[in-house]
């Protein structure tokens, strides 16, 4: 396989959306897309699918075409329109492709762990992305370690594998190694043996394959094209790409596309506990989860939360986008006007500079600005669908106080946030998360607010209309629906500190940016 290499620079990674690294907001995990089309351009699809996720990760993306011989693989730091251009695209060429754009909930954010990864099989090779997180990271690395090292490994003569550590590269060695079966079947020994969260899209030479946890934690969908599958994060993916929306993959299930049509294998029974955090906002606002519109939802969390909050105010302001639909049910179930308090500057959402001292002083103001002829002398509701640290929050009061706001109140369209995710959000630590030290009032008190309230769990999962037992609740509960292992086999970075990088053998080289 030829290694190809440019002189165009992707990003690092470092920043997302926040302009301090330090008062990050919730972030996903990561967006997957995966096509089989024949006499399609399986890498375009791939780019503009991966475009359409873009919200579910901006550390990195890559790109992983077959031909029918040989996969070719290409990723790097940065946003999806960073890494790919046309010559890269044109270079990728094939009929079967899968893609992923990430961010990082296991492993650091790093070249290495950039996605999709690959290991040569005894039969060809493989490739794979992931969204979700997996809990039991320390029983696959064991696994690995089991698996016949170099010697007895077939010797390709090539450069090592790029050494991740994260989850995606153990269930990528453990898959590769099938000397006595399909990848097929060695993928319905494996699955069976995760825990957590994980919807997986993965490759060889000829196949497409996708596969959901019991759970269904992260959304999948299927579609079809009219000359081929697809399957994606969220069912917006389709439709940028033309494709129309078929059914969500199952929990439980792994679908197999190839020559043959579309094939369907139940790897464990299906245990509903999607997450209810995707309706408040991880998922794109045109998304349709479980027969739910996201975007409905996310306008009746605003109804309720006038029916459980209300107040006597001039004006609704969202904080955009995330607080946009919330906003308007709470001004439409009120009677109060809706407006534009804040304008945000479409471009600051991803910078490469670290932000000096006096900027970071500044806090939001690089992404965010009152309009004041719109605030002054007024009494404001603002509306938004999460306080982590309520550093955000304070830096949004204070703007809305120096703009002439007589009131400020604060509506938040999810309950208080209490608990770490472990199945693929990068909340704050449990000690940081401001709501677990101070009651709504002392929040309130603390980021300079008239009011706070908060939507109550019922009314936010009645918005949802989504059965309570069928979603996961942990971040505002505490409980868990996949039992967590004790905490020191937890955590971020477990795998950088205790994962022998030589065990997972060789590779073939990836294609990627210098």
């Amino acid at each position: 396989m030829p290694f190809i290499s440019s002189a165009r620079r992707g990003g690092d990674g470092r920043l997302t959306t926040a302009l301090d690294p330090q008062d990050q907001g919730p972030q996903d995990a990561c967006g997957v897309f995966g096509v089989w089309a024949p006499g399609e351009d399986v890498a375009k699809l791939t780019y503009f699918g991966l475009y359409a996720l873009q919200h579910r990760g901006q550390e990195s993306a890559g790109i992983a075409v077959s031909n029918g011989r040989q996969i070719l693989v290409y990723k790097d730091m940065g946003l999806v329109s960073q890494v790919f251009d046309e010559t890269t695209l044109d270079s990728l060429q094939g009929h079967l492709a899968i893609g992923h754009s990430r961010y990082s909930t296991t492993g650091a954010s790093t070249w290495q762990n950039a996605q999709p990864t690959f290991r040569p099989t005894v039969d060809g090779s493989i490739a794979l992305g992931h969204n979700g997180n997996l809990i039991n990271s320390h029983e696959l690395r064991e696994m690995v370690e089991a698996l016949p090292g170099p010697d007895d490994e077939l010797d390709l003569h090539q450069r090592p594998v790029e050494h991740s550590t994260n989850d995606t590269g153990l269930v990528t060695a453990l898959l590769a190694h099938h000397p006595d079966s399909t990848l097929e079947q060695r993928a319905l020994e494996v699955l069976p043996l995760l825990r957590g969260a994980f919807c997986f899209v993965w490759m060889n030479e000829n196949t497409l394959y996708a596969a959901r946890d019991p759970q269904g934690i992260r959304p999948l969908v299927l579609g079809r094209l009219d000359r081929g599958w697809v399957v994606a994060s969220e069912d917006a993916a389709l439709a940028t790409i033309g494709a129309s929306v078929v059914r969500e993959v199952e929990p439980g299930e792994m679908i197999v596309i190839d020559e043959n049509g579309l094939r369907s294998h139940r790897f464990a029974e299906p245990d509903r506990k999607g997450c209810v955090f995707e309706y408040v906002y991880l998922a794109r606002p045109d998304a349709t989860i479980s027969g739910r519109s996201v975007h409905e939802s996310r306008v009746e969390m605003g109804r309720q939360l006038a029916r459980e909050y209300p107040v006597e105010a001039d004006l609704v302001i969202p904080v955009p986008e995330s607080g946009t639909p919330a906003a308007a049910g709470y001004a439409e179930e009120s009677g109060i006007p809706f407006g534009q308090g804040f304008v945000k500057n479409a471009y600051v959402g991803r910078t490469f500079i670290q932000p000096s001292q006096t900027l970071r002083q500044l806090g939001i103001r690089l992404k965010l600005n009152a309009l004041e002829h719109m605030i002054r002398g007024k009494r404001i509701v603002v509306v938004d669908d999460s306080i982590v640290r309520g550093n955000t929050q304070r830096a949004q009061v204070r703007m809305l106080r120096e703009a002439g706001a007589r009131e400020v109140h604060v509506r938040i369209s999810s309950p208080p946030v209490k608990w770490p995710c472990f199945y693929g959000i990068d909340f704050a630590t449990r000690a940081e998360l401001i709501a677990n030290g101070l009651s709504p009032e002392e929040i309130a008190a603390s980021v300079g607010a008239d009011t706070l309230g908060y939507i109550s769990l019922d009314g936010m999962i009645q918005s949802t209309k989504q059965p309570a037992e069928r979603l996961c609740q942990a971040c505002f509960t505490g409980e868990y629906p996949v039992p967590l292992p004790d905490e020191n086999l937890l955590g971020k970075h477990l795998l950088e500190t205790t994962l022998s990088s030589p065990t997972l053998g060789k590779a073939l080289p990836v294609l990627n940016n210098p």
